[in-house]
């Protein structure tokens, strides 16, 4: 008998250690399979850096923390009724109506070369007295700019006299004519006046002064001499600038530019002066994209009544568009722009919102046609989209119109 238990009690014992191993083997397992499941973290909508472990409030607003969920598929967004009164997200019900109006333009007034004159000096001299010392001054055509010192032109007027002299001792003579005609040519080209040319001859005397004035009216935008300065014949004295006519350049993308011609007619105002809109006809449309924009220009001038406009003042063009009726349309400001395209969003059920590709058509300040994406009665987002758009990058890592396709 006591063998018998002797032996049941060795038994018992030898199963002990492997009753242990499994149990432990078994916890191992549990606690690896714990360690392989990947806990939810949780961020702020308006502090990324925020991330915790757990639910709770942002350190830093106050507000609720939401999933990060960097790693969904889903293409939904869920924004509780306190989140979208919080970032004023409002729909509306997409219907037809009409469209029209003009596109405005974003554009400014710029000099007209046209309207600038280059001063240079005619003649080799000395700048005696410079009557223009600073920029800025208004100066009337004729008024006086410089006097220049020049023996050059001192030996021309000799020539002139002496050749005058030639031709009243052998009047009648067709070469003596010619020669008095070649001296007196030469003068006017180096700037003298036949004002001055006269005064020559009825003096007698030559005059190495000689004072040159303004060929036009306008503003002294740049002044390349001082007083006493030593010139050569083309050295640039000054620039003058006439305010009289501006050039007006507008900003245009290539999908706008398709719809504008040469010699279209189009209402320029400049801002600030909105009672005195001015009627403008396009001259020219550049025929390449601005460095480093996807934006090319149109342009064309207005007349500038009193000088009351000066270059560099903003100005909008508004281009006329036409009338249509019976489409669809959403606020400008629905549309979400960028490289991947135009999308909206759509409001599907009390707390959810999704992104769709949409295709735009015609467009004014306020409205655009929806051309493709949508239909009667999808509930869109007209305020806020952008936050929705900002959200879902922050909150899955990635764009939301990826593998989209406009339906």
């Amino acid at each position: 008998m006591e063998r018998k238990l002797f032996i049941k009690k060795m038994a018992l014992l030898a199963l002990v250690p492997s009753v242990f191993v499994a149990a432990c083997s078994n916890q191992e397992k549990s606690n690896g399979d714990a360690a392989k499941g990947k806990p939810q973290t949780y961020t702020c909508p308006m502090h990324p850096q925020v991330i915790k472990n757990e639910m709770g409030t942002c350190p830093i607003c106050g507000m609720d923390l939401v999933p990060f969920e960097k790693n969904s598929n889903e293409k939904a967004l869920k924004i509780d009724e306190k989140r979208q009164a919080l970032a004023n997200i409002t729909t509306v019900m997409i219907g037809t109506g009409n469209l029209s109006g003009a596109k405005q333009l974003n554009g400014r007034l710029v000099v007209n070369p046209e309207q600038s004159s280059y001063i240079s000096s005619r003649i080799a001299g000395r700048i005696e007295e410079l009557y223009i010392r600073e920029t800025g001054i208004k100066v009337a055509k004729g008024q006086p700019l410089y006097k220049l010192y020049s023996e050059q032109l001192a030996t021309l007027q000799q020539e002139y006299l002496m050749a005058v002299a030639q031709e009243k001792q052998f009047q009648g003579d067709k070469i003596e004519q010619q020669i008095v005609a070649s001296a007196k040519q030469k003068l006017l080209l180096y700037g003298q006046s036949e004002k001055q040319i006269q005064q020559i001859v009825k003096t007698q005397k030559k005059d190495p002064y000689v004072v040159f004035y303004a060929p036009e009216g306008g503003v002294v935008a740049e002044l390349s001499v001082t007083q006493g300065q030593y010139v050569t014949e083309g050295n640039p004295i000054l620039r003058l600038e006439g305010y009289g006519q501006l050039w007006v350049e507008a900003d245009v993308y290539p999908n706008e530019a398709k719809n504008i011609k040469m010699g279209q007619k189009v209402k320029v105002v400049v801002a600030g002066w909105e009672d005195q809109p001015q009627e403008m006809t396009i001259s020219f449309i550049t025929p390449a994209l601005q460095s480093g924009t996807q934006l090319t220009q149109i342009r064309g001038s207005i007349p500038n009544p009193q000088h009351q406009w000066q270059p560099g003042l903003q100005a909008n063009v508004f281009l006329p568009s036409e009338n249509k009726s019976n489409v669809l349309t959403l606020p400008v400001d629905a549309v979400v722009r960028d490289g991947k395209g135009m999308h909206v969003w759509i409001k599907n059920g009390k707390d959810s919102f999704e992104p769709r590709l949409v295709k735009t058509g015609q467009e004014n300040n306020n409205e655009v046609e929806v051309a493709e994406g949508l239909k009667n009665g999808d509930q869109v987002v007209v305020t806020g989209a952008y936050l929705l758009y900002s959200e879902y990058i922050l909150k899955k890592g990635k764009n939301p119109v990826e593998g989209l396709k406009i339906k």
